[in-house]
């Protein structure tokens, strides 16, 4: 500066003037020379290395160079050049100094923040990470840079050790309590839904006090987002799915069987013994054949040991074609390739009612699929409601318009 300022006065500047001058001639020649260190920075060191990162065999660094972490880092070239030619300007040299130090603190954190955003990318391509997420935990470090960050922008604005802020936050901890409620209970959940495994990336949740039915795409430290069915996105406070209950299907999904317990009503008027003739028909049926044959021996027996007296369709036992109809329905399932085999599988009677005898299907698919299960439980019912009238069953259903249509054509006919 004294150079310039000298050499201006020389060749016939007024002292005043080259004062100016010297000075506007160091702020154009500084800022040249930090522009141009920033375009070398990015312009050449980034790209080579660039060129370097998307080249070569690993895979961890080009999610660096996504969140731009060198890009973030290259800020600081210019800035240490001006931190350097400060002394330039005497006069303004501790609030320059003062101004490039905030600077380079807030490109530190911005550079760590993007730094840390990498690792959780980097640690989302291993399967772990749906069991163990750590953007929480990154959070909560983010939280912890910036509160650092800006304690020490604050210290150096005011010119005091940092050590006494913080003494200060000390006493202010009730508030920082109050500020930072939501994040402290979220950390403290994400620790117990991680530690016990009861919620990862991926699992289908069910809790209809948030409306939320689908599955976890996001766990963070103070919510979790979960995709609906219908594509909408709900977002539940992480301590709720510790403090409230929630359904998660992964067992479910996990097992390679999908529940399937639904029930045909069927109308108790219909429900008689089987004739010899029904006997006969049933016999032909392929799935019952076996089972008609090994049943008429077995009940055949037991009425001739008990000498019970046929005559009454009421003595002793008798098929019925409720009956033959449950045991068709299970040696269907048994037979059924889309069934699981080694899961529970039964056909049961529930309480009847007003509408009818409750015939209840409980099998396990072996597809968890949604598509799939939801095909597979159609035809089978489509196949049950089919063949209920093939055993002189008739399926409940409260009477319709067309119901009373025919009873009046009946009526008028008469």
């Amino acid at each position: 500066m004294e150079f310039i300022n000298n050499l201006l006065v020389e060749l016939g500047i007024q002292a005043d003037t080259a004062v100016y001058l010297s000075n506007a001639i160091m702020i154009v020649g500084i800022s040249a020379l930090s522009i141009l260190a920033n375009f070398i920075t990015k312009k050449i060191v980034i790209k080579v290395l660039s060129h370097y990162i998307n080249n070569n065999r690993f895979k961890w660094d080009n999610y660096l160079l996504e969140r731009k972490v060198f890009q973030k880092l290259s800020h600081v070239v210019p800035a240490l050049i001006i931190y350097y030619f400060s002394f330039t300007f005497p006069a303004y040299q501790q609030w320059i100094e003062k101004g490039v130090v905030i600077y380079m603190i807030v490109v530190m954190m911005l550079v760590l923040d993007a730094f840390l955003n990498a690792m959780n990318d980097i640690y989302t391509t291993y399967e772990i990470s749906k069991v163990r997420p750590i953007r929480g935990y990154i959070q909560v470090v983010k939280i912890i840079i910036f509160i650092i960050g800006g304690i020490l922008i604050i210290s150096n604005l005011i010119g005091e050790s940092p050590v006494i802020l913080l003494s200060g936050i000390g006493a202010l901890s009730a508030v920082i309590m109050l500020i930072f409620k939501d994040s402290i209970l979220g950390l403290v959940a994400g620790i117990q839904l991680t530690s016990n495994d009861m919620v990862r990336v991926g699992d289908w949740i069910e809790m209809p006090k948030y409306g939320a039915d689908g599955d976890v795409i996001e766990i963070s430290l103070v919510t979790v987002k979960v995709q609906n069915w219908d594509k909408t996105i709900t977002t539940i406070p992480t301590y709720a799915l510790i403090s409230d209950s929630f359904k998660n299907w992964r067992g479910m999904q996990a097992s390679g069987g999908r529940r399937i317990k639904r029930a045909i009503h069927v109308d108790t008027g219909s429900i008689t013994f089987c004739s010899p003739e029904m006997i006969e028909k049933f016999k032909k049926i392929h799935y019952l054949h076996d089972y008609i044959t090994k049943r008429e021996i077995e009940i055949e027996q037991h009425n001739i040991e008990n000498e019970i007296d046929r005559s009454s369709k009421v003595n002793g036992r008798a098929m019925t074609n409720i009956g033959v109809f449950r045991a068709y329905i299970e040696q269907y399932l048994e037979h059924h390739p889309k069934i699981h085999k080694g899961m529970t599988r039964m056909v049961r009677q529930l309480n009847p009612g007003e509408t009818g005898l409750p015939l209840e299907i409980y099998a396990f698919t072996n597809d968890t699929a949604w598509t799939v299960y939801e095909g597979v439980q159609s035809d089978i019912f489509d196949h049950i409601l089919a063949v209920a009238p093939e055993f002189g069953l008739r399926v409940y259903q409260s009477p319709t318009g067309h119901d009373l249509r025919s009873v009046l054509k009946s009526v008028s006919s008469e």
